[in-house]
């Protein structure tokens, strides 16, 4: 019986380790590509930024950031190019892991200055919008 429980604490460190691994991962690839920004830090920027959600449309129309662009992340790397490269880019969703996604694409096709909402759209505390259709 003792085999076994050796054999299952190994299983779990190393699970333990593979998450420990992909986040410091993720940490180091968010610092090399741009990096969080907070509600205060987003706003003070966004006026020479353009600013990208990156959830589908329903829920853009539901509400938004105002000044907004809707660019859904399933329709990104085929729209990626309606994004100058030179300004800076400003993104947010409700899930980091894809605003993350965003944010690598978008460095491997040359975008210099990109940026995300620290907690998503759910904590943001600015102005918003809502489309009537």
């Amino acid at each position: 019986m003792s085999n076994f429980l050796i054999i299952l604490d190994v299983i779990l460190i190393a699970i333990i380790l593979v998450f420990v691994i992909v986040w410091a991962w993720n940490k180091f690839q968010a610092k090399s590509i741009g990096g969080e920004l907070n509600n205060d830090e987003f706003k003070a920027g966004m006026r020479k930024a353009q600013i990208v959600d990156l959830r589908e449309k329903a829920a853009f129309k539901r509400k938004h950031i105002d000044g907004a662009r809707n660019l859904p992340y399933t329709m990104l790397k085929y729209q990626y190019e309606e994004l100058r490269p030179d300004l800076p880019v400003y993104l947010y969703s409700d899930s980091l892991s894809i605003t993350l996604r965003a944010a690598r694409l978008l460095k491997k096709k040359k975008f210099s200055s990109i940026h995300w909402l620290k907690d998503g759209f759910e904590q943001w505390d600015g102005r918003t919008k809502s489309s009537k259709y």
